[in-house]
């Protein structure tokens, strides 16, 4: 597929996975080790582009060439399904009831839907459909990112380690289960775990280090120069994301990557996304007391809906962080540059931008501080935040500015909180 042009884009579920589609299009969700742009992209081992929002584009942008092959975002590869991607023709579509999941286009302008919300998709009205020959997953809401984790780490599990050999793993683990379910990548560290893999694998990514006295239950995933801290409690299924450290004890959550929840603390059924930081004996509630459904905030809807499940944690944005003994209630959606610190439970839909906690209410956060920032812990990374990067938290500080009344958001978060 070489000579063909690779365009990966969102459809309608992106405002539906806010606040993480603030800050990147839906294949730079990462669901099981890799993101799945990366699960596209090893498939079919080339690179790819993006077509997503207007102002995405400037960090995220679009190639077109001669022949296109344009690729559902929010679609997991499989086996069966990229085989089938890979006969289709010019003018030939794979859709399923409303999703399109693959459509291939030739010429350099192939014909788009701009909708008003500045995203855009390809038209698939004029091609020939084929339904999909395989079931497949998508990811539509944001509980699947963790619901369906378990699934994307055996599956890329399998597609990274194929006749592969794994580094060897020091005789000062205990290991539980089939120790051919262990990988470690180069220059992988484990040394004093309990590692167990009855219920799937456990990968270590390279240069990644799971310190003395933690125990791990697959199916699990370091992803490369992360650390797990002495003495942590993670059970399965959990993806640990690039640069990134973690303590305490993690269950069934996704950490994009380039994040810290280093300290004890609970995380459970929850997603991170990058450059967060939670505090010290941070935790998150995932289990309402009577064992009700829980009822998330939706971007779209503008009003809390139900997700249909009894175990679901916190969803934090982008460069969000919490303070010391911060606690989250279940189902708290947190958006991008929030600062979280106080005593006491805050409500659950914490605007990006937030400053402040339940105790004494939220100002917006100081853009320019927010900014300041994030040049820090990027630098902490090695890595430079430059002017695409200032841009797009700028964006999106504007396109959030509703959802923030007069400077004082505390008025707004109570006047949707009775609807949770």
């Amino acid at each position: 597929m070489s000579d063909i042009n690779i365009i990966i884009f969102d459809d309608y579920t992106r405002r539906q996975l806010l606040p993480f589609t603030f800050t990147r299009p839906i294949a730079g969700i990462r669901v099981g080790i890799l993101t799945i742009r990366q699960k596209w992209e090893k498939y079919f081992e080339q690179p790819s582009c993006t077509l997503s929002a207007d102002y995405l584009r400037k960090k995220f942008p679009l190639h077109i060439g001669n022949e296109n092959l344009f690729i559902n975002g929010s679609v997991l590869p499989n086996a069966k399904l990229v085989e089938q991607i890979n006969n289709l023709k010019p003018g030939q579509a794979i859709v399923d009831g409303k999703i399109a999941i693959a459509v291939r286009i030739s010429g350099k302008k192939p014909p788009l839907l701009h909708k008003a919300n500045g995203e855009w998709e390809p038209l698939v009205d004029e091609h020939e459909c084929q339904q999909p020959n395989t079931n497949y997953v998508k990811i539509s809401y944001l509980w699947e990112i963790f619901s369906e984790n378990g699934q994307a780490l055996k599956a890329d599990f399998d597609l990274l380690t194929q006749n592969r050999q794994s580094q060897p793993l020091s005789n000062t683990n205990t290991v539980i289960g089939d120790p051919q379910l262990i990988f470690l990548e180069e220059g992988a560290k484990v040394e004093g775990a309990f590692l167990n893999t009855t219920n799937g694998p456990i990968y270590v990514g390279k240069h990644a280090e799971i310190m003395e006295g933690s125990m791990i239950r697959g199916p699990f995933a370091l992803c490369k120069h992360s650390t797990v801290k002495m003495g942590a409690k993670i059970y399965g299924a959990t993806t640990i994301g690039p640069y990134s450290k973690v303590g305490g004890e993690i269950s069934n959550s996704v950490i994009f990557g380039y994040s810290n929840k280093a300290h004890d603390g609970f995380l459970g059924n929850s997603v991170l996304g990058e450059w967060c930081n939670l505090g010290a004996d941070t935790n998150n509630s995932n289990l309402k007391n009577n064992y009700s459904e829980v009822s998330i905030w939706d971007y779209t809807q503008k009003k809390y809906i139900n997700s249909g499940l009894r175990f679901c944690g916190l969803f934090m944005g982008d460069h969000s962080k919490s303070g010391i003994n911060t606690m989250f209630n279940t189902g708290t959606i947190v958006g991008i540059c929030a600062n979280i610190f106080g005593t006491g439970y805050p409500l659950k839909y914490i605007p990006s931008f937030s400053w402040g906690g339940a105790d004494k209410g939220f100002i917006t956060h100081n853009l320019k501080k927010a900014l300041e920032t994030a040049i820090e812990v990027y630098a902490r990374r090695g890595k430079l935040f430059d002017h695409t990067e200032a841009e797009l938290l700028r964006d999106v500080h504007k396109m959030t500015k509703a959802y923030r009344i007069d400077n004082n958001i505390t008025r707004f978060l109570k006047s949707v909180s009775s609807c949770a």
